[in-house]
């Protein structure tokens, strides 16, 4: 083999090398820091529009799910009747920046006639108005929804 052939080899591997390394720093860097989605209404709001795949239907009561106090405060999400997903994975409805929230925290969902919250089996827990809850919750107006440094309240 020549001496132009194995260098060129050796400046290939090393291209490789470095690709490689960006890649796992890349992957880190996401695990770490997570997805952040956010869009901007124009009152300046964070908000999070549903998608034509998952329609939301109108009816009397709740219509939102209200970030209140946190990192996101502001940041609202249309209640669905499939339900709306809580915590860090990005597959979530609502993604939520907070250290102590589970990849898929919690699931705010509709049943009959109220609409219920449920711990998906996360580390630190979900709270219900100050409460550790195990079980599905029922929301009433003004209850507080507690996941991590996070809260939530369905409105209107």
């Amino acid at each position: 083999m020549s001496e132009l052939t194995l260098s060129a080899v050796r400046l290939g591997v090393l291209v490789l090398l470095w690709l490689f390394i960006f890649s796992i720093v890349g992957v880190l860097r996401s695990d770490l820091y997570g997805t952040r989605i956010v869009h901007r209404s124009a009152r300046g709001r964070n908000t999070i529009r549903p998608t034509r795949s998952s329609p939301t239907r109108p009816r009397r009561g709740f219509s939102i799910l209200a970030v209140v106090d946190g990192q996101m405060r502001g940041t609202t999400v249309p209640l669905r009747e499939a339900g709306v997903l809580l915590g860090r994975n990005p597959e979530c409805t609502l993604i939520l920046d907070d250290d102590f929230a589970s990849g898929r925290h919690a699931r705010v969902y509709y049943d009959d006639k109220s609409w219920y919250v449920e711990d998906l089996g996360s580390t630190n827990g979900t709270h219900v108005n100050g409460e550790r809850i195990d079980a599905p919750t029922p929301l009433t107006d003004g209850t507080q929804l507690r996941i991590g440094a996070t809260v939530l309240e369905l409105r209107r």
